[in-house]
């Protein structure tokens, strides 16, 4: 028996639900017509920019700190952006002091984001593994916990509440698009959704570049990739090179995986908004994108997708509505008006 086997279940999620009642919110799953029209069938959006940080994170991080000793001198993680707020959310919810370590190549919305909710930010070297050892300094040498984003029991059980939501909501649903970065998300709903309905389909969707996940089950091991500048900034970074729970999970639990463009994320940002009248991050969108473009064939539905977060930097999000060329490091991004 796997590792993951041993450490994560149902009864570890069905545990979560309960702990991290009254941090985290039960998010609504509302239709997109539009999308619907489009695929040939339902289609629903699991609002997770309903949270009281606009994202998902604040799950798996609250289910983490709620096991934490009353001596605990205080957290740390490392973070593209929202599992730092979710860290700093639940941190501040149990008087806990907060350290996020991030990259360079966090937007600076986020970074100002989380420390609005408290906790300081360091900012180290240009990429997630850069910004874990930094994490990891601090748990030997000041005693902070460590809140991982997603290679952990109590964070995968976290996530994966939304999948009993999901079935509670919809015991119909035969498909679930999520979005997919380190694992923990997709590995977490995968989990939940199938020990309650074990036929129902998993399909992760990430960018096609620096998707470390989709290389990695791609190739049967852990692969690092070079993290670069992306509308999906908060799919961005690698999977540790310890890495332990998130990619057998995924490899066992995860039916298919699927990758989208710069510009099909930046058309599915644009039909949330104006089809949806969603503001949501380029990670959100990957599951539109995915639909948009044709890359789903054989579906069946109904058909769900995870609306991870809202926290971006709304200059950009302006200019991608308007339709206006963008830049994302070394590479260009044709604008273009939105059209149905």
């Amino acid at each position: 028996m796997s590792d993951w086997r041993r450490e994560l279940s149902l009864e570890n999620v069905t545990a979560a639900r309960a702990a991290i009642a009254g941090i985290a919110v039960e998010t609504p799953l509302v239709p997109s017509p539009f999308l619907s029209s489009m695929a040939g069938m339902e289609v629903l959006l699991k609002l997770e920019i309903a949270q009281p940080i606009g994202a998902f994170k604040i799950r798996g991080a609250a289910n983490a700190i709620s096991v934490l000793p009353g001596d605990c001198p205080g957290v740390t993680c490392c973070s593209t952006g929202n599992h730092g707020r979710g860290v700093a959310y639940a941190a501040r919810a149990r008087g806990l002091r907060a350290i996020i370590c991030m990259s360079e190549l966090v937007p600076d919305a986020k970074v100002e984001g989380i420390r609005a909710l408290g906790a300081e930010v360091r900012i180290v070297g240009r990429s997630q593994d850069e910004a874990a050892e930094e994490s990891r300094r601090l748990v030997a040498q000041e005693g902070l916990a460590e809140i991982p984003p997603f290679d952990d029991p109590l964070v995968i059980a976290g996530q994966g509440t939304i999948g009993l939501e999901l079935l509670d909501s919809r015991p119909d649903l035969e498909t679930l698009l999520i979005p997919l970065s380190g694992g923990g998300l997709a590995a977490g709903i995968a989990l939940a959704a199938k020990a309650r309905k074990p036929g129902i389909r998993v399909i992760g969707i990430s960018m096609d570049r620096g998707a470390a996940m989709y290389e990695s089950l791609q190739a049967g091991r852990n692969v690092a990739v070079e993290e670069v500048p992306s509308l999906a900034d908060s799919l961005g970074g690698g999977l540790g090179a310890d890495n332990r729970l998130t990619l057998p999970l995924c490899r066992a639990l995860i039916d298919d995986t699927v990758l989208v463009t710069e510009a099909e994320i930046y058309r599915a940002m644009q039909c949330h908004y104006y089809e949806d009248r969603m503001v949501c991050e380029g990670g959100s969108a990957v599951g539109a994108a995915a639909l948009l473009a044709g890359k789903l064939p054989d579906l069946e539905g109904p058909v769900a997708t995870i609306i991870t977060g809202r926290n971006l930097d709304m200059n950009m999000h302006a200019d991608i509505m308007a339709g206006r060329t963008i830049r994302l490091g070394d590479l260009t991004l044709e604008g273009k008006p939105y059209h149905a």
